[in-house]
């Protein structure tokens, strides 16, 4: 019995270590936005890479943090090629600096050269894991840490939401009601672990026919708006379907959308604005 004790005590020292760690690096980064959705296909992972863009380009030192395990997008929405390297600090290791004043970081980065292989890990590996991209990534000083997390209120949002007890919400959503009903467990979720929520975001919020120029609401329309004032949440943007999106994302060049003659663009340099000014208060 002592021989067990003695290793579980073992165990809660580095536990205790890393908590220290984790507290002393989240204290470099000013603002934490866990960009989450309560489910799939919404464009969550799109969002949160042009949103860490966006930023970078506003002239914020940006992290991008990739907690989607088992189906990381964000470094093929980038066309991401960098490798992580050690850092100056002991036991530490640097994000790959993809642009100036933009650091993004991806389990699919650490998995070698094999982009396809399976990520299968329970619950408290899961935790572990996430953990480490705080504890022993050196982020450097941040303005923004943009996570991006898997939908839905399962592990990996629970870990960042007990990991940075300051990290607020940025909850993604599109018009039908079949999406609606699952972000309003996201607003719930958020409410119980005492997660501030930034505000909604509407995604595919129409589409402008290139012929007649008339706006035409595919997924019906104002779900997002009627949501976000029953919750009495703000919607911060209403975000147009555009093809020239799909295809930069498809293309890995989603940070080279740039086009300010497109509704989408002014839409989300808007919604950036927004984000500066709530997380500035």
């Amino acid at each position: 019995m002592q021989s067990k004790s003695c290793g579980l005590s073992h165990i809660d020292d580095s536990h205790a270590k890393q908590d220290i760690e984790i507290k002393e690096r989240l204290s470099h980064i000013k603002n934490k936005i866990l960009v989450m959705s309560g489910k799939g296909g919404v464009g969550k992972s799109s969002i949160a890479a042009f949103l860490a863009v966006v930023l970078a380009k506003k002239g914020y030192r940006v992290g991008l943090l990739d907690v989607d395990l088992h189906g990381p997008s964000i470094p093929r929405l980038l066309g991401l090629n960098g490798k992580v390297l050690p850092s100056e600090r002991p036991g530490k290791i640097m994000p790959v600096h993809y642009m100036p004043n933009l650091y993004v970081l991806s389990v699919e980065i650490l998995m070698g050269e094999d982009k396809d292989a399976a990520t299968i890990w329970r619950g408290p590996l899961k935790i572990g894991v996430i953990r480490q991209f705080i504890s022993d990534i050196d982020w450097s000083d941040l303005d923004y840490l943009i996570i991006d997390s898997p939908p839905g209120t399962g592990d990996e949002p629970l870990t960042v939401a007990q990991t940075i007890p300051d990290a607020k919400a940025l909850v993604i959503t599109t018009p039908q009601e079949i999406s609606l009903a699952d972000v309003r467990k996201s607003i719930n979720f958020c409410r119980q672990v005492h997660m501030p929520i930034l505000g909604i975001v509407e995604n595919m919020s129409g589409f402008v026919c290139p012929h007649c120029g008339k706006n035409i609401d595919l997924f019906k329309a104002h779900g997002g708006e009627m949501m976000a004032a029953k919750e009495n949440l703000k919607l911060l943007a209403r975000l147009p379907i555009e093809p020239k999106v799909v295809m930069k994302a498809d293309a890995g060049l989603l940070a080279q959308l740039d086009e300010g003659d497109l509704a989408f663009s002014r839409e989300f340099t808007n919604l950036a604005d927004q984000i500066i000014n709530i997380t500035k208060t």
